[in-house]
């Protein structure tokens, strides 16, 4: 039961990375691209959850922990960049 949910956990994260990755790439706003980034990381903290369960080793648990308090701080602080930028000039071929 613990591997068939250790797989779905891994290719949930996988897609998820997926389709966040297209959005990164495609656009076209910059709050889509930091959405897509915000969805990589939480992907990324799926990941080592499922790999503390795979593995029953705890350090993935705070690997998990610190990459959580990276991407509160990164999504802050990109949301704050985002407000303070000149309006229009995220997308392209808008008003400059």
């Amino acid at each position: 039961m613990t591997d068939l949910a250790i797989t779905i956990l891994v290719a949930g994260a996988l897609a998820a990375s997926g389709f966040a990755t297209y959005r990164l790439v495609a656009g076209p706003t910059q709050a889509d691209r930091v959405v897509a980034l915000d969805i990589l990381l939480a992907a990324a903290i799926a990941l080592c959850i499922a790999a503390a369960l795979a593995t029953a080793r705890t350090v993935f648990l705070d690997v998990a922990i610190g990459l959580a308090l990276v991407a509160f701080v990164a999504t802050i602080g990109w949301a704050r960049l985002i407000e303070q930028a000149p309006q229009g000039r995220d997308r392209p071929g808008g008003p400059r």
